[in-house]
């Protein structure tokens, strides 16, 4: 990714401003160097030039006048400038900045006695000799400190590229299904540092733990699961025997008829566990699933829960819609909402709408503050705690069965009072040929 922050990319951007700021800071510097040579001794070496001229002119006035490659003099009466070069008549005491198209760039005049002296400096030369001086240790700074950072730069991406090794290998490994030999250490690059092939053999460890403790899972919940099947059976048969009996008390009958519900509770958080073991084992068969049947069946199998409750459920599709999952996670998401709005409705409704993105459930329940709302898939949380049915994990499982297929499940309170849950299949399709279809009020 063009944005993507890499601790190499931040390496590299590190050297890449430091060398870009100490390559400014050498051309600011060879640059003031050569102002000051230009500026400073230029300048005080004509006037030096200058006095020693009028020291020597005044014990004898036929001392010659400076004339070398590089400085001439010029000396005339004030007034009369008919000898002097064109450029310099008209030129007062002090130092004056000729054009670049003459042969000199500095000039220094000075009066003297009704005399004038005329320095000429030919300053292109300083700014050759200044470029040349200037340039040349300046190319050879850029070039040691250009290579220095290229250097340092290798050496530190050798150090880094253990670690983004180990980043890689930390990132393709399955919580579901870890293995430690990503993290061998002789897999590390041959100039690895020690504290790296530390931290390689901790994430291989780290990597062990998480195996034994994803296989410790995996054999409890299917062992757990399988286990129960059997005096969930015998209760279910005893409590059948118990309730086929004519002399039952009515009292007794009630008790018999809880003991059933909770029963068939555990059967469906047994064959919920059992689902999530395989899923998390050898994963689940997808196929494509009607959520109209599945709604149709678990409204069948919530009127036990109904039983003796003054509740109209109702249900009403907009469309046939199909989703590409396990069978089961779908019963499972849908029957847990259906049968919480059943369980946590005393009387009115419950109204099950298919629709085009998903299933919405609404009952007309007592509901939950924002508070419980929040905290409502949470394991062992119960929307009422003075209800002794149910176990607090039915939620639980809807969520991890719906982070597990990329459905949204959302559960809102009601104006007017209960709960709505929603669950958004995205990839949902709907069939060819939909229409509204609706199932009139039913009392359970």
């Amino acid at each position: 990714m063009a944005n993507e922050r890499t601790l190499k990319r931040r390496i590299s951007r590190t050297f890449v401003l430091q060398a870009a700021a100490i390559s400014v800071a050498a051309v600011i510097s060879v640059a003031l160097a050569a102002f000051v040579i230009k500026q400073v001794l230029v300048t005080e070496a004509l006037r030096m030039e200058a006095d020693y001229f009028w020291a020597r002119y005044a014990g004898d006035p036929a001392f010659p006048l400076p004339d070398t490659r590089n400085l001439h003099g010029f000396l005339a009466p004030i007034g009369d400038e008919a000898d002097l070069p064109p450029g310099l008549r008209g030129m007062s005491d002090g130092f004056h900045d000729v054009p670049s198209g003459a042969d000199f760039t500095t000039v220094y005049v000075t009066t003297r006695d009704a005399q004038r002296l005329y320095l000429v400096f030919d300053g292109e030369r300083v700014n050759e000799l200044a470029a040349y001086f200037g340039l040349v240790p300046l190319v050879i700074v850029l070039v040691v400190l250009y290579l220095s950072v290229w250097l340092a730069f290798r050496a530190s991406h050798r150090a880094v590229s253990p670690i983004t090794w180990l980043a890689r290998e930390v990132n393709r490994l399955d919580p579901l299904a870890p293995s430690t030999g990503g993290f061998d250490v002789s897999g590390l690059p041959a100039d690895a540092d020690d504290e790296v092939r530390v931290l390689a053999r901790a994430l291989a460890g780290l990597a062990e733990r998480l195996e034994a403790f994803v296989e410790r899972e995996r054999i409890f919940t299917r062992d757990a699961s399988h286990e129960l099947r059997s005096p969930l059976t015998v209760i279910r048969i005893a409590t059948d025997m118990l309730l086929d009996r004519d002399d039952l008390h009515a009292q007794a009958r009630d008790a018999v008829e809880r003991i059933r519900r909770s029963s068939d509770e555990m059967e469906r958080l047994v064959d919920a566990f059992l689902l999530l073991a395989r899923e998390a084992e050898q994963g689940l068969p997808c196929a494509t699933v009607s959520v109209n049947d599945v709604v149709d069946a678990e409204v069948d199998k919530v009127k036990l829960i109904a039983t003796g409750k003054p509740i109209d459920i109702m249900c009403s599709a907009q469309c046939r819609l199909t989703v590409e999952a396990p069978e089961q996670a779908v019963s499972s998401v849908i029957g847990n909402l259906l049968r919480n709005a059943v369980a946590y409705t005393d009387s009115g409704s419950v109204r099950v709408e298919i629709g085009r993105g998903g299933v919405t459930i609404d009952d007309s329940g007592a509901g939950m503050d924002p508070g419980e709302i929040a905290a409502a898939f949470e394991p062992y949380h119960r929307g009422a705690p003075q209800r002794h049915d149910g176990h607090g994990v039915g939620l639980t499982i809807v969520r991890r069965f719906a982070d597990r297929f990329g459905w949204r499940v959302s559960i809102t309170g009601r104006d007017g009072g209960g709960l709505r849950a929603v669950v958004a299949f995205p990839d949902g399709q709907v069939g060819d040929g939909a229409k509204d279809e609706a199932e009139a009020p039913v009392q359970r």
